[in-house]
């Protein structure tokens, strides 16, 4: 019988959750999720590809030649608010102290893509006012991220979805078609619209192409229910179940709706300058011509199989050799009537690349090599939440990780016989996580979803490439904008 009365069960129906899945979340709460298993980290000639600069020059050459016959698309998480990225200006007018950050976003206040607009809302004014001007005034605060001035140029301030737009324009050009699909919060989905719209003529002029941008919202039924310290559900002051966003692993749902081909991920506060492009541009056509490269084996290799044109042992010959692939550890046992079908299940999958940069302080998950409940490993994006590190071992081997996962990837999301995948059908339900929260004083303990590029691609077939650093300039507070990769070139 459910724990659930017969109100609480109307209200889950409306929120769009089998009641099934909400118990199965109760019980994920009470049994938690068991960590991640690293075997070891992936590195430069294990798991991680390193191509010279004739070999990348190739696989730019390879995307450049097929991107005309198929369907590219760049995917933008962007719902995040920026009330986060300007905590250190919240936290300043609750107590007026003037830590470092404060000093130095006073000394560079001249520096930010939005003074002009702020210096006209307070001109002379005192730090305190300015930055009550900048969140109260301005509302910068309540903006999404998406619509935060990053950069500074002669002809103003580019927000970050602006910069997106320029970029995407740069390598997710199809015959001079560029698909954009950005997934916003529903409270500001027309904000961002009216202001894409406003400038979404003289870009194209600008930039001689044809701008195709959708959106969508985070699905109310990937939400998740909260509890309390003891597991029960946690209730609103009406007495009615609460329930939270499930992170971004839920967008998983939004980029299964999607038909295109080819599909660039990357997140909204990761974008830099004009002069600073190039290298973001240039590897970004690297892996997608990686991808096609690999795509392109692999979908043959199924199609012979399937057909019975090629010996088994040049495929496993492939797999093992080219693709790095390692076969279930009763493998040698199976005749090849059952290796057949074993070989197809493991290739026909969705396919990604994940670009990778060398680690120099930067948060993000890493490259491992994760070992399941039998003995096989696979490659896999571990944020260090995922891992027990009061085990030796595994912390260890999360120490000896090179790299960092800063969300670059390129996905392709048809099979061999060009019908689309099922991306719901490749997530690790295992891979959540559950935090703690507070609302109205009470706390509470949250749970997230796979993420996006974790638990919920954990079944795609993964490769990882070296990108440089260069590609990778993130902004999570507002003194990121203050780094030389994100300044005009006269001020660097």
């Amino acid at each position: 019988m459910s724990e659930f009365s017969l109100k609480d069960q109307e209200q889950i129906k409306t929120h769009g959750i089998p009641l099934a899945v909400v118990e199965h979340q109760l019980a994920q709460f009470q049994n938690g999720f068991p960590p991640i298993k690293l075997n070891r980290a992936a590195i430069i000639g294990d798991g991680i590809q390193q191509f010279s600069a004739e070999d990348a020059q190739n696989l730019v050459d390879t995307y450049e030649q097929a991107k005309s016959g198929i369907q590219v698309l760049k995917f933008v998480p962007a719902s995040g608010a920026a009330s986060r990225m300007f905590q250190p200006l919240y936290s300043f007018l609750d107590n007026e102290e003037m830590t470092s950050s404060i000093k130095d976003f006073k000394k560079h206040i001249a520096d930010f893509a939005f003074y002009d607009e702020l210096n006209k809302n307070c001109p002379n004014g005192s730090i305190t006012e300015i930055i009550s001007t900048l969140l109260n005034k301005m509302h910068f605060g309540e903006l999404p991220k998406a619509l935060i001035p990053f950069h500074s140029y002669k002809t103003g301030g580019r927000s970050a979805i602006d910069e997106h737009l320029v970029e995407g324009s740069m390598y997710a050009n199809s015959n001079k078609n560029i698909t954009l699909h950005f997934t916003v919060s529903a409270e500001h989905e027309e904000k961002i619209k009216k202001h894409l719209s406003a400038l979404i003529g003289k870009m194209e002029h600008d930039y001689d192409v044809t701008f195709n941008l959708s959106f969508s919202v985070q699905s109310p039924a990937t939400d998740t229910i909260a509890v309390n310290s003891d597991n029960t559900p946690f209730r609103n002051s009406d007495g009615s179940l609460l329930f939270r966003p499930g992170g971004h692993g839920a967008l998983i749902n939004n980029l299964n709706n999607l038909k295109a081909e080819l599909v660039f991920v990357k997140n909204i506060d990761n974008v830099r300058p004009d002069h600073l492009k190039a290298d973001t541009v240039y590897y970004k056509k690297v892996i997608a011509g990686y991808l096609l490269e690999l795509k392109n084996k692999i979908h043959n290799t199924l199609a012979s199989i399937e057909e019975g044109t090629e010996a088994l042992e040049n495929i496993e010959k492939m797999i093992t050799q080219d693709l790095k692939l390692e076969f279930p550890i009763d493998y040698s046992t199976l005749g090849s009537a059952e290796r057949k079908p074993l070989l197809m299940s493991m290739l026909n999958k969705p396919l990604r690349v994940c670009g990778m940069v060398k680690n120099e302080g930067e948060p993000g998950g890493g490259p491992f090599w994760v070992e399941d409940s039998i003995g096989q490993t696979s490659l896999q994006i571990v944020e260090k939440s995922q891992v027990d590190v009061t085990d030796e071992t595994q912390n260890h081997i999360l120490g000896n990780s090179t790299h960092f996962n800063p969300v670059d990837l390129v996905c392709w999301l048809y099979d061999y016989k060009g019908i689309k995948f099922d991306l719901n059908k490749y997530v690790d339900e295992d891979t959540g996580f559950i935090t703690e929260k507070s609302k109205d004083g009470k706390t509470l303990k949250a749970m997230e979803l796979p993420g996006l590029w974790n638990g919920a691609m954990a079944n795609w077939l993964t490769f990882f490439v070296e990108v440089p650093s260069t590609t990778f300039s993130p902004v999570k507070t507002v003194l990121d904008l203050l780094r030389p990769e994100h300044q005009p070139p006269d001020q660097v």
